[in-house]
């Protein structure tokens, strides 16, 4: 019987590391939402990445929602978004009662497109309503083109927020995304390219990172005020870390490098034998960028005889997952009514079934498959994927 092959799927370290400090939490009683792990794996990821605080949260999600309300995110208030992307990007600017106006990626980084974000800076200047921030997103471990991104958003005094759940370790001019911004978001859900089972950070690159790390953290733990008694002035959440998840992340660190090259590895396995298709292309990687490659997602153009679906069925059949890309969120039935800002000239519907348009992010979508990424593969189980899409084209 063939072994089922997986997306992504967690991948503790051969040495045991997680175990080491997992342990130490259950050894001195620190189970709770703080303790020694929870500050070392803060302090780890800041040396690590080069960020100036960072807060170790309940999700990636969470992370986003503090970055949003540090920011000053209030009801009605505007927030450039990134549409191709997961929905927890977006969600978050709900939470606040705010509104997404989302903008189209570009072909060259599949990310947002600075050419749509300036778009969408004109226009919401001459309404009178800048918005209150803007999240860009560096998909799949691909570096959006983030100086100029990071340049517009300063021209406007506006804070940038980086979603970097997907993109741990991506690096562009040696410097890791998620430092870029005022704000970076990590995850480490389950299939991210490490993991603390359920978790993220948020990490903070301004000059008052600190007391802005303070506050956050101040309603990540239920926002209770500096009283003898339980008392609150404000709204909190009950997002912060524990500290036998903080453990598991302090282990998972230690290996990220690993993974790493594990990944590009498997990237640079399917562009040799894949990306020599016929209407094939791998998602794109910049030359000054070095990217983690946390999934290897494949394009096929209009006139190739195999569709995205013939791939992911093909495989599905031979029990080996792959996904498609992330369903753009301007095209999702929850965000339909908000507004959408892209260089495409005239927007129309390409596909009825998917729901997916003409955008550059409705066209990778509607071309895209994401290939299985799992740091665990063997080059036998790289071969038999491989192996069963080829057959497509014979």
């Amino acid at each position: 019987m063939k072994q089922h092959i997986f997306l992504a799927s967690p991948h503790m370290s051969e040495e045991g590391y997680e175990k080491e400090f997992v342990k130490e939490a259950f050894d001195t009683n620190w189970v709770a939402p703080l303790g020694k792990n929870v500050t070392e794996f803060e302090n780890e990821m800041i040396a690590k990445l080069g960020a100036k605080s960072a807060v170790a949260l309940a999700s990636g999600t969470a992370a986003i929602h503090l970055a949003l309300k540090t920011a000053g995110v209030e009801q009605g208030d505007f927030v450039f978004c990134q549409s191709l992307t997961f929905s927890a990007t977006a969600n978050p600017i709900v939470y606040e009662k705010a509104v997404p106006v989302f903008i189209d990626s570009d072909e060259s980084t599949w990310n947002m497109s600075p050419i749509a974000l300036q778009k969408a800076f004109d226009k919401y200047e001459k309404l009178g309503k800048l918005p209150k921030a803007v999240i860009v997103v560096h998909l799949y471990g691909i570096c959006a083109h983030i100086e100029e991104i990071a340049e517009i958003c300063k021209k406007y005094n506006v804070p940038l927020i980086e979603d970097a759940a997907e993109s741990l370790g991506t690096a562009y001019k040696g410097k890791y995304t998620g430092t870029f911004g005022d704000y970076g978001i990590i995850s480490f859900n389950g299939n991210k390219i490490i993991t603390t089972s359920g978790g993220g950070m948020l990490l903070f690159n301004t000059a008052d990172a600190k007391e802005r790390a303070a506050k956050a953290l101040f309603w990540a733990t239920q926002a209770r005020d500096a009283a003898r008694w339980y008392q609150h002035s404000e709204i909190g959440y009950n997002y912060r870390m524990s500290n036998v998840v903080a453990g598991i992340g302090r282990g998972q660190l230690k290996v990220l490098d690993q993974r790493i090259e594990k990944k590009r590895y498997i990237y640079e396995y399917y562009k040799k034998h894949l990306g020599r298709l016929k209407g094939v292309s791998l998602m794109p990687q910049g030359e000054e960028e070095r990217s983690n490659c946390w999934l290897t997602a494949i394009q096929l153009s209009d006139d190739c005889k195999v569709k995205p679906i013939d791939i992911m069925l093909t495989l599905e059949e031979d029990d080996v997952e792959s996904r498609p890309v992330w369903k753009p969120l301007h095209l999702q039935p929850f965000f339909g009514e908000c507004d959408f800002i892209s260089d495409v000239q005239e927007l129309y519907i390409t596909d009825e079934e998917m729901g997916a348009d003409n955008s550059i992010a409705g066209s990778i979508f509607r071309k895209g498959v994401c290939m299985p990424s799992d740091s665990k593969m063997t080059d036998e189980d790289l071969e038999r994927i491989c192996g069963i899409v080829k057959e497509l084209w014979v």
